[in-house]
This record gives C-alpha cells, sequence and structure tokens, in this order.
C-alpha cells in the first residue's frame, strides 16, 4: 500500500491550501483536534446523528450534537443541541421522531428525548444516581440501564445513601477479603455496576428493577466494556448480558459468561456455562431467530481469537461461524434481513470491515483501508468511522458489495488542511524463523531526497497488539514524523491482526521471536529505505513496549542512541505479585509464579541489568495498577546508582496512558527532549 485512498482524500481536500503554509504536526495539533462521537443512525437508514467536541483557537472545548440527510448526497449538517455540556450515547426512538441520549443537565448523568421536529429536550429518567449507559428495547417501550450500586441494597435510595456516608466517613482505611482490590486505576470500593430495567411511558423514570439484584458482577465488564454487552431479546421480555459469575477467583480467570434474565427480575440462566473462556456481545437478528455473540476458547488468555457464534433460538442448535477464517472479529451487526452478518476485524494492520455469511461461512472484505467500525447497517449500505495515520476519524458510508464509498463528515476540515503529515508506507520482511513480518515506516514531514534522517522506532504494547494504520489521541506515529523522525514500527510476533498462531507466538517467550523480529525489522527497513539512518536512533514503548525497553537494555544495548520507557515492566516476580488482571502473567508464563519461576526469570529484565548502558528516560503513572510504578521507579534507580544517562518523569494523576491532554504536552515535550539530546538532531 502506497499511500492510503483516504491520503489521497486529504490532499484532495487541501488542494485550495498551499503546500507551504501547512505545518509539521505536533502535539499542539493533537489535542486541539475536534472529535467526533456518540454516533446513530435511524432505524430507516435516512437520517445520521453525531456528536462533535469542537476546540477553539484558546484551547476551550464545547460538545454539541448535528444531524445529516443520508438521502441527500448535498446535504449538510445542522446543529441540534446548544446546551452546556455534552450530549452522548445516542440513539433513535423506533419512529424514528426522536432520539435519546445521556447528559449531565441537573447534577447528575440522565437519560433525554429530544423530538427532531424541533423543541426542547425532555428529561425521561430523574434516579438518585448516576445513569452510565443504556439501550432501548426494540419497541422501544422499555430501556435498560447500568447504574453504580451496592449489591446489597434494595433500592438506589440505600447505595445513595452509603454513598454519601463513605464520603463522609472519618476513616480511610479500605476493608477488602478478597481480589480484586483494584482495577486500571480506581480501589474498589465494593460498589457494581448493575443493570436496571424500567417501562417508558411518557411519565418521568424515578425507579427502575435491578435485575441483577444482589449479584456480586460488574455488567457491563470493567474497565473498558460499554453497552455493547447488553441487549434486550427482541420479543423484550429478557435481558442477556456479559459477566463474571461471582467468586473468588475474579482475578485470575477470564470465564466472562452470557446471562438471561426477565425484565422483570428472578432467575439469571447461564446461556454459555459450558466454555469457560471468554463470551462476549450478544446481539440478535430483528427477529429474534438469531443471537450472535463472540467466544473465546482459551480459559486465561484475553487475546485468544474470538470465535463468532451463532445461536439459532427456536432449535437450540450453535455453531461456530466460519470457523476457518483466522481473524478474531472484534464487533457484530446482522443485516435488516438478518441472513448476514457484518463484523470488524484486525487485518495486517488494518482494522477491516467484513462480510460473513453465517450458514455457508463465506467472508468477503467490504472496506480495508484503515482503522473502521461500524455505526450502522442499512438496507442498502455500512455507516462507518474511519481514523488512519493520516486521518483523525470522520464517518463515511459505503454499499453492502464495497462500492459508492462516500464521506460523510469533515470535522477537522480546515485543521488537517494546515498540517503536513509524513508519507507513510507498509512493508514486509522475513523475521523469526523466516516468516513474513510487517511494519510501517513514516518519512519526517520536512523530508528532501538525499538526506538521512535519524529514527523513532516505536514498539508497541499488549504485547497482543498493533502499530498499524490508525490514528491515537496518544501515541501518535505522526508527531515524531513532524517532529523531523523517520518512524518505523514493526508488528512482531504476538502481534494481533496476522492470525491467531502468530498471535500465540509471543506467550511464554516475551524475549525471545519479538526482540529477533524487531532486529531484524530495523536491519530490513534501513536496507529498503536508505534515508533511514541505523547509526542513529532510538527505541520507545509504553506497557510490554517498556518492558521491550528493558529488555533491549540487556540484550541489545548496542542498537540505539537512547531509549523511552514508559510503565515498562522491570522485575517480573515483584510484578507478579501487585498487578491486578493475575490471569494476564499467569497464562504468558505459563502459570503462578510458583509454578513456573524458572520461565518468569528467563524473561526477567532485572536478571540481566549488568549489560544496561543505554541513556534512557523512565515515565510512569502513579495511578497506574496494571503495571505499578514502583517497576519504573526501580529501574530509575538502578541506572541512577549505575551512573547511566537517565531521566524520570512521573505523574501523580495518571494511570497505565497519559490522559490529560496538559499531561499529553508534558510528556511529548520530554521524550523530544530526551530523543534530540541523544541523536544530535
Amino acid at each position: 500500500m502506497k499511500t492510503s485512498s483516504v491520503l489521497l482524500a486529504l490532499v484532495a481536500a487541501g488542494m485550495a491550501t498551499s503546500v507551504h503554509s501547512a505545518e509539521p504536526f505536533t502535539v499542539q495539533h493533537l489535542v486541539n483536534l475536534n472529535k467526533i462521537h456518540s454516533y446513530a443512525v435511524s432505524h430507516d437508514g435516512n437520517t445520521l446523528v453525531y456528536g462533535v467536541k469542537v476546540i477553539d483557537d484558546k484551547g476551550e472545548s464545547s460538545s454539541d450534537l448535528y444531524t445529516l440527510d443520508l438521502t441527500n448526497k448535498s446535504a449538510t449538517p445542522k446543529q441540534l443541541t446548544s446546551a452546556a455540556g455534552t450530549e452522548h450515547d445516542v440513539n433513535f426512538a423506533p419512529d424514528n421522531k426522536s432520539i435519546y441520549f445521556l447528559a449531565d443537565r441537573s447534577g447528575t448523568s440522565q437519560l433525554f428525548q429530544l423530538p427532531l421536529d424541533g423543541g426542547e429536550a425532555k428529561q425521561v429518567t430523574d434516579l438518585p444516581l448516576d445513569v452510565n449507559g443504556y439501550k432501548l428495547s426494540q419497541d422501544g417501550k422499555q430501556v435498560v440501564m447500568t447504574l453504580r450500586v451496592f449489591p446489597e441494597c434494595k433500592d438506589l435510595a440505600c447505595s445513595k445513601e452509603k454513598f454519601a456516608a463513605e464520603k463522609e466517613r472519618k476513616t480511610t482505611g479500605r476493608e477488602y477479603k478478597q481480589l480484586m482490590v483494584r482495577h486500571w486505576d480506581t480501589w474498589e470500593d465494593h460498589a457494581r455496576n448493575h443493570l436496571f430495567v424500567a417501562n417508558i411511558n411518557g411519565n418521568k423514570i424515578t425507579d427502575a428493577v435491578n435485575v441483577t439484584q444482589g449479584r456480586d458482577t460488574e455488567t457491563p465488564p470493567k474497565p473498558f466494556s460499554g453497552m455493547e454487552e447488553v441487549t434486550f431479546t427482541p420479543d423484550g421480555k429478557y435481558v442477556v448480558y456479559s459477566a463474571k459469575a461471582p467468586s473468588r477467583d475474579q482475578s485470575w480467570t477470564t470465564n466472562y459468561d452470557l446471562w438471561q434474565v426477565p425484565v422483570s427480575g428472578g432467575e439469571t440462566v447461564n446461556l454459555t456455562e459450558a466454555n469457560k473462556a471468554w463470551d462476549a456481545q450478544p446481539t440478535y437478528s430483528a427477529d429474534g431467530r438469531y443471537m450472535a455473540y463472540l467466544a473465546m476458547s482459551k480459559p486465561g488468555f484475553e487475546a485468544d481469537r474470538y470465535r463468532l457464534m451463532l445461536l439459532d433460538t427456536v432449535t437450540g442448535q450453535e455453531k461456530e461461524v466460519a470457523p476457518l477464517w483466522d481473524r478474531s472479529p472484534s464487533s457484530i451487526n446482522f443485516s435488516k434481513d438478518g441472513r448476514t452478518l457484518y463484523v470488524t476485524a484486525q487485518d495486517v494492520g488494518q482494522v477491516s470491515i467484513f462480510e460473513v455469511n453465517p450458514q455457508f461461512g463465506d467472508v468477503r472484505p467490504i472496506y480495508n483501508d484503515g482503522s473502521n467500525s461500524i455505526v450502522a447497517v442499512t438496507n442498502n449500505k455500512i455507516i462507518f468511522k474511519n481514523a488512519s495515520l493520516v486521518e483523525p476519524g470522520d464517518l463515511y458510508t459505503i454499499s453492502l458489495e464495497g462500492e459508492n464509498l462516500r464521506r460523510l463528515t469533515e470535522v477537522n476540515k480546515d485543521k488537517v488542511a494546515k498540517i503536513q503529515f509524513g508519507e507513510f508506507e507498509q512493508f514486509k520482511f522475513k523475521g523469526w524463523n523466516d516468516e513474513t513480518v510487517h511494519g510501517y515506516w513514516i518519512k519526517p514531514a520536512n523530508y528532501k531526497e538525499g538526506e538521512k534522517y535519524p529514527i523513532a522506532y516505536l514498539v508497541h504494547g499488549g504485547p497482543q497488539g498493533s502499530f498499524g494504520n490508525s490514528f491515537s489521541g496518544r501515541w501518535n506515529a505522526q508527531l515524531w514524523a513532524g517532529a523531523g523522525y523517520g518512524v518505523v514500527m514493526v508488528d512482531f510476533h504476538g502481534s494481533t491482526g496476522y492470525g491467531q498462531a502468530f498471535t500465540d507466538s509471543i506467550s511464554q517467550d516475551w524475549g525471545g521471536k519479538p526482540l529477533e523480529d524487531l532486529k531484524k525489522g530495523m536491519a530490513a527497513v534501513t536496507e529498503q529505505q536508505p534515508w533511514l539512518d541505523a547509526n542513529n536512533a532510538c527505541a520507545l514503548g509504553g506497557s510490554y513496549g517498556g518492558y521491550m525497553m528493558n529488555w533491549i537494555q540487556g540484550h541489545w544495548n548496542d542498537g540505539f542512541k537512547c531509549l523511552i520507557n514508559h510503565a515498562g515492566l522491570f522485575d517480573m516476580r515483584s510484578m507478579y505479585y501487585v498487578t491486578e488482571e493475575l490471569w494476564f502473567p499467569e497464562y504468558e508464563f505459563g502459570g503462578t509464579y510458583q509454578d513456573n519461576k524458572e520461565l518468569y526469570e528467563k524473561f526477567n529484565p532485572v536478571n540481566y541489568v549488568e549489560n544496561w548502558k543505554t541513556p534512557m528516560l523512565v515515565i510512569h503513572g502513579e495511578k497506574d495498577f496494571r503495571v505499578p510504578y514502583g517497576q519504573g521507579l526501580a529501574a530509575f534507580s538502578f541506572m541512577q546508582r549505575q551512573g547511566i544517562p537517565s531521566e524520570l518523569l512521573m505523574f501523580p494523576d495518571e494511570n497505565h496512558w497519559i490522559l490529560n491532554q496538559d499531561n499529553l504536552q508534558q510528556w511529548y515535550k520530554n521524550v523530544f527532549g530526551w530523543m534530540d539530546r541523544w541523536t544530535a538532531k
């Protein structure tokens, strides 16, 4: 892929802007980009509603909803809302005449309904606690909501009182009887996400039925799942959701199941009890005949391939759809007639849209350029969001045959027109065992033919992840191109989107195949692209990428002028005992630390510190419970004691990621300052 079609579209859109007026991409550009969110399409496929968070020249933000007529190619967006705050989680009513959304307009997040033919939004719920997510029944007469409550409470008033009492409590000690005691960036407070069902009958909803009453479960699961894990059955009689069974093994199991409960509450039935691995995203055909869902097959392995499953609700027969297709779907959508499935999945550096025939298992790509997520499937088209290495993210439509691609939004048209992004290309080489490995290079924004450029060698985390053709609000590869670096990203063995065997290959071999791929990738790309200076490079990565910086220190200490380690694992022994999701190290290293000490120590960076000598910047967040900050502090302490050039950047209010936009600018200032110092760029 020489240049993406999205890039060509951007170039065409920017023809009116002089090339000389464009400037290299900076972190200030990144944090000031507008952001599209909360998109929904009417059930007849004629109307699109979406939100846009706008950042003005002073850095002030506002967010409103807009509507677009999809039947008119020349239609322009119309603003729907102008109230303070953000409207989000948009859904259409069944008659397409109004939309629902969540907003905080009175001190708590509540559900609102807005007529599309004019008028003010009407508050639908008036509950004593925040509504954190919701889903409508197919007929629009019921709503299921997720609220954070205490399982032992019989009503919402009780939970509100307990939250208030916790705020007023004079003691500060937290008391626990089992794991997990903290997750991602939050200490457990003994409250849980529960599901509540209420009727929508024109009256304000002031109470709802807790259909997960008394259960010590999180629905949707924390920390990243949303309402894609919850649905009504099409007849409106039941709610189906994903959750772990209440148990003491929450911290070391991935056995999420699909549960069915009546909308009036009562007995909960486990629909996937036979599968001891992860089940997710229950999705029904409109007629209720079929339920599709995603299911892993390896207990304890969070990066296993999701199988696409189909349950016939009439016969009870269940089967895997497309069992020979070696990709892992991340979302499911039925066609309107229920005869076809449309899914997204990582695929060779992209996140592509596929059509799947549930009867025969045929898989056909619909769109495979950039990173894509489906918004809606109508009778004749798919509406989706696309992002890429040069596209922050906008909405598009394409026919079900994969033709007639049309851009629907341009929320950053003027801002992007002023930016000079670096040209990029995907490359491949023979990595470990001479197997094909893919990567991307990006030219510096100020590239001149015949000159050599220092390299920013970006190593992704996960480790089952990918640095592909996408646009990130955190690790954005184009920022290094904007700073004058040639960017190289290699999807080493263990990366996702290249088949499950490729992904599986990193487990129990963290320091083996991936390091060989990174070495061979550097040699291959600098031979293929002579403008990249192999002798003037810095490597950097976060999480597993940070682990790899520590591993490179001990096993490739002459490869780079400098290293940058964000939230990297330093001592696998201590890491096992302080991380929160124990299933992760237990699968990756073949058991608990006690079970398999030899493997933990074989790939433990702390055991090879005698080889360390490369200057390293260490960055960590104090609220990081996935890789607690002691890991970064230990690496820095060792280097300081040994006189190895090193610096530490610690964020007391950040977790595994840098989310505060001011902190993000400080992050990049330190990163570029460190790299510029050692590459003498």
